[in-house]
């Protein structure tokens, strides 16, 4: 015995995942600007490249098709996290530094560079975008039952939204209630009793 079989695909074909020019880039993108949004000393530097970061995990998200994750983190993280921190640096002070970035922790560059490594070892488990061993696909029977039986269980013709609203409705709740948060903090940090 040699080792686990390769999956293999309709037509009897191993399934190799291979990584897109366009996924690599945006992972280097999003590495890259994690990295400098935590090394930078300037405070707007940072929040600017937090945001840009942001921007390309939602590019990211689209890209593997989770559009609705995508629409959050450029409208959430992206959008409202960085107008925040903008509005905020406006009403405080900077401190001019000589340097542009940190010096590094090396014992926390290794932790975190350990952590990255051992990630890194589970890509390999983990289906590539559209196979057929992806576990939608392992289980057809759940996602079959979703599409046959959600008008029924809740009278909602989109099967997406019924998810979203009736069988996750507490999650959903949870999210409403962090983004009322989210906009009750911003009043403070504002000084204002309504948003106009």
């Amino acid at each position: 015995m040699t080792g686990a079989l390769a999956p293999v695909g309709p037509l009897g074909a191993p399934v190799v995942a291979q990584v897109t020019a366009i996924e690599a880039s945006l992972f280097v993108f999003v590495v890259l600007t994690a990295l400098f949004t935590a090394l930078a000393r300037d405070v707007l530097a940072a929040v600017i490249i937090f945001g840009a970061y942001s921007l390309g995990m939602a590019a990211l998200y689209t890209f593997y098709r989770a559009p609705d994750v995508a629409m959050t983190e450029a409208a959430i993280s992206a959008g409202v996290t960085t107008v925040l921190l903008l509005l905020t640096l406006a009403k405080t002070t900077r401190a001019d530094h000589e340097a542009a970035f940190e010096s590094v922790n090396l014992p926390a560059a290794g932790a975190a560079g350990l952590l990255f490594g051992g990630l890194l070892l589970t890509m390999g488990d983990i289906p590539a975008v559209g196979s057929e061993d992806a576990p939608i696909w392992s289980n057809p029977d759940v996602s079959q039952w979703y599409i046959a039986q959600t008008y029924a269980e809740t009278g909602v013709e989109n099967a997406v939204m019924a998810v979203l609203a009736a069988f996750r409705g507490f999650d959903t709740f949870g999210e409403a209630v962090v983004v009322f948060a989210a906009g009750i903090a911003a009043l403070i940090v504002l000084h204002r009793e309504v948003f106009a």
